[in-house]
This record gives C-alpha cells, structure tokens and sequence, in this order.
C-alpha cells in the first residue's frame, strides 16, 4: 500500500480522528495505573495499551473501521480499502515514537461516521 495526499474530504476525516485520540506517554500511562492502585503490567493487558503508530496502523483497527463501514449499510469498494488504509498509515506516521494507545478505542466508529460521510456526499454529486 502506497502512501498517497489525501482528498480534502479524506484529510478532513483524517483530522477529525487526529482530534478525537487519546494518547499518552509512558510516564502518564504509569501515573494512571498507579493512582488506580495496579501494575503496569496489569493496565497494560487490561486495556490492550501499545504505541499508538502500532494500534493505528494495525489491521486490526482497519478490519474494525470496515466492520463498522459494514454496519452502516456501506459498502467499501477496493479504492475506498486503499483511502482507509491510506488514512489510518497518515495518522500513524503522525504519533510520536513514544505515544501509547489502547486498542480500545472509538477510532473505528468515528472513522467510519466520517467516510460514510464523505462517500455518500461524494455520490450525490
């Protein structure tokens, strides 16, 4: 898969799902976990935390994003596979190095509202 500019359309969508993340740095993972009187090591299983580039470029995050594309009645052509996939690869070269993520997260119910968006508009023109 190529990395390409994005459509306006896309990189609004793209903007929109930067907005919405919630990242943390080891350090900030770590205090939280204290405070919640449990081990790193428990924190880090319990809300499947790893670097957010990883959780954002993981398939399991596109097959969820699809998943969701699916529940909303769209169907994903193997052109609108290569924009998500190009969307969620921008947002992972994004991150810092040593932001971390839980695979826990609303990125596929949020990505997909903003395609479908983008794509029935897109349609209708």
């Amino acid at each position: 898969m190529a990395l390409y500019p994005l459509a306006p359309e896309h990189a609004a969508s793209l903007a929109r799902v930067m907005d919405a993340l919630s990242t943390r740095t080891l350090n900030h993972f770590a205090a939280e976990a204290r405070e919640n009187g449990e081990s790193l090591q428990d924190a880090f299983e319990r809300y499947e935390i790893d670097y957010a580039w990883h959780v954002l470029g993981s398939a399991r995050l596109r097959e969820a994003t699809l998943a969701h594309l699916a529940g909303r009645q769209q169907v994903v052509s193997a052109a609108q596979r290569e924009i998500l996939a190009g969307i969620l690869q921008a947002a992972a070269a994004a991150q810092a190095s040593d932001l971390l993520m839980s695979f826990d997260n609303d990125v596929p119910e949020k990505l997909a509202e903003c395609l479908s968006t983008a794509w029935a508009s897109r349609s209708t023109h």
